[in-house]
C-alpha cells in the first residue's frame, strides 16, 4: 500500500510541480499568469474571486507543497511510518491549493493517496 501510496504522491507532485514551475518563471517574466492548451494555469479560480490574486509568493508556495509531496512519496517508498503521518498532514494545505487554483485532478490523486495511506495505517 506504502509504495501504490508513493507512485501517487510522485504523479501529484511531479504533475503539479512541473507546471508550476514553468507558471512561476512565466509569472515572473511576463507578469501574467501562464496559459497551456488555452487553458489558465495556477489562475483564474476561487484565489483570485477570493481576491487573492496570482504572485511570485502564492506560486512558489504551491511549488514547496509540490516538493514536500516528493519528499512524502520518498518516506512512504522507503516504508517509513513518518510518511503515511505527513502525507496526511501534507493534506490541507494540498487542498487550499486545490480548491483555490481550481484543480480538480488534485482532489482525485488526494483521495486515492489517502486511501492508500489510511489502509496501510490500519494494516500495521
Amino acid at each position: 500500500m506504502t509504495r501504490a501510496a508513493a507512485i501517487v504522491a510522485w504523479i501529484s507532485g511531479l504533475g503539479f510541480g512541473l507546471p508550476a514551475v514553468f507558471g512561476l518563471r512565466h509569472f515572473a517574466r511576463h507578469h501574467e499568469v501562464w496559459t497551456f492548451m488555452g487553458f489558465p494555469t495556477y489562475g483564474g479560480g476561487p484565489f483570485e474571486r477570493w481576491e487573492i490574486p496570482t504572485s511570485i509568493p502564492l506560486l512558489t508556495g504551491f511549488i514547496a507543497v509540490c516538493v514536500a509531496e516528493l519528499v512524502v512519496g520518498a518516506l512512504l517508498w522507503s516504508d517509513r511510518p513518518l510518511g503515511l503521518w505527513l502525507a496526511i498532514g501534507l493534506l490541507p494545505f494540498e487542498l487550499i491549493f486545490w480548491v483555490g487554483f481550481a484543480l480538480p485532478f488534485g482532489f482525485v490523486l488526494g483521495a486515492i493517496r489517502t486511501v492508500l495511506v489510511v489502509a496501510a495505517l490500519v494494516g500495521r
